[in-house]
């Protein structure tokens, strides 16, 4: 391995290696360079500010995913000729099985699990993690003989030679821009996931995606909406024109799972697995946790956890898999997101609002905006969310958690965020 990271990034055991950040990732890279007694240094800013001293006369800087490349004194320590390695460099020089790579603004957890249900269906051992679960270095097994990855533009935008056997963008829509500027900025830190010469598959409902084709590449394409490789007519899961599975078949919330079953299908496609077995994994698949996950039937009403909706896009992608309108809950720190985007399709689908956190103000500007009042709500803390919803909502209603924000503002993280939800439905009087 030493001679692999030498050739491809000049790393040996006289390089000056500092590893930044502290947390999951940062945790897996120091594991792997003292397996390879490459020496390193850790830092952390939540411990110890930055300063120019910090990364003096470093030659290699591994920056986590969480910690921005714009911060002043890394970036200049890079312009001072520091060499910029991630995690997902580490792991992609070295490893010797196949690599399937996911990413998207929504639904990379459940197609990079879906995946992974799939071709351990098929007998495959595979390692599933990166930005979900665990940290990519940390899958590294001698007997893996199949990695799935989900990965985050965070790590993408700091990847230089990623090379997989199939990798998919899933979709693109506002997310980040606090940290990727604009919407196209965005895009092309996704298109880095294409960066090598596998199978190329493409959400052809999502513009963005789609212009990323390079017609020289192998190419399977996905839809609910037209006819595609892998897409959704008549309420089933099409290849070409056979019948893979009846969408009553899919045990989760949401048409936009349809999407997101038929991106997993076609990676499996991709990588030869047998489809026959893909289709029982996927009848036996469970919601992520915080993932339109249906929590509980209290008072004859539905009520879904989808806390893991952190952006716009997920949001919307949630209410548009509903036919009838939902009563939802939303709010948070929107990450610089214009919620103008958002107040359209809350028009749509939503027949009251129940509005929370710090950007719930610019929501509720949106939605004044709005040819029509949408009924809107505010609420101070999560037990005052699930009061509202249980007196709005009348038997065979629907009460959807999905926030369009991150949650740090009032939570711990979304976890914590959908957690306090369950508990406070659990505690309402029958």
């Amino acid at each position: 391995m030493q001679n692999l990271l030498k050739t491809r990034f000049d790393l040996t055991p006289d390089s000056k290696i500092v590893v930044v950040g502290e947390g999951i990732t940062g945790a897996s890279v120091a594991r792997f360079l003292e397996k390879l007694s490459l020496p390193f240094s850790i830092v952390d800013s939540r411990k110890t500010p930055f300063t120019f001293d910090t990364f003096k006369n470093a030659t290699h800087l591994i920056v986590s995913p969480g910690v921005a490349l714009t911060e002043p004194t890394i970036s200049a320590a890079l312009n001072l000729g520091s060499k910029l390695v991630s995690d997902i460099d580490l792991f992609a020089a070295v490893v010797t099985a196949p690599i399937v790579a996911i990413t998207g603004a929504n639904g990379k957890s459940t197609v990079t699990t879906m995946l992974g249900d799939m071709a351990k269906a098929c007998g495959k051992n595979v390692g599933v993690g990166g930005n979900l679960g665990k940290p990519a270095l940390d899958l590294l097994e001698t007997a893996t003989e199949l990695y799935v990855l989900e990965l985050s533009s965070f790590q993408l935008e700091r990847s230089h030679v990623l090379n997989t056997v199939a990798a998919t963008v899933l979709n693109i829509s506002t997310d980040h821009l606090d940290r990727h500027d604009d919407l196209e900025n965005y895009a092309q830190v996704k298109q880095v996931i294409f960066s090598g010469d596998g199978v190329m598959v493409l959400n052809i409902d999502d513009a963005m995606v789609l212009a990323m084709h390079d017609p020289t590449r192998k190419t399977f394409t996905f839809s609910i909406k037209q006819k595609a490789d892998f897409y959704l007519a008549h309420d089933n899961l099409m290849h070409g024109e056979n019948v893979l599975m009846s969408l009553t078949d899919l045990p989760l919330e949401g048409k936009h799972n349809a999407a997101n079953a038929l991106a997993a299908l076609a990676l499996g496609s991709a990588i030869g697995l047998d489809t026959e077995l893909c289709v029982k994994a996927l009848q036996k698949f469970k919601a992520l946790h915080h993932r339109m996950e249906k929590v509980s039937s209290k008072n004859g009403i539905n009520w879904i956890n989808d806390s893991k909706a952190t952006n716009i896009g997920a949001c919307i992608a949630a209410l548009e898999g509903y036919d009838e309108k939902v009563i939802l809950i939303v709010g948070g720190d929107g990450k610089g997101a214009d919620m103008n985007e958002l107040a359209p399709v809350i028009f749509e689908k939503a027949k009251a609002v129940i509005l929370t956190g710090k950007d719930a103000p610019l929501i509720e500007t949106a939605l004044n905006l709005l040819p029509e009042i949408v009924p809107a709500y505010h609420a101070q803390d999560m037990r005052e969310v699930i009061a509202i919803a249980d007196y709005v909502g009348k038997i065979g209603d629907t009460v959807l958690l999905s926030p369009a924000c991150a949650s740090l503002d009032q939570y711990k993280n979304y976890q914590d965020r959908g957690e306090q939800f369950a508990r406070e439905i659990e505690a309402l009087p029958a």
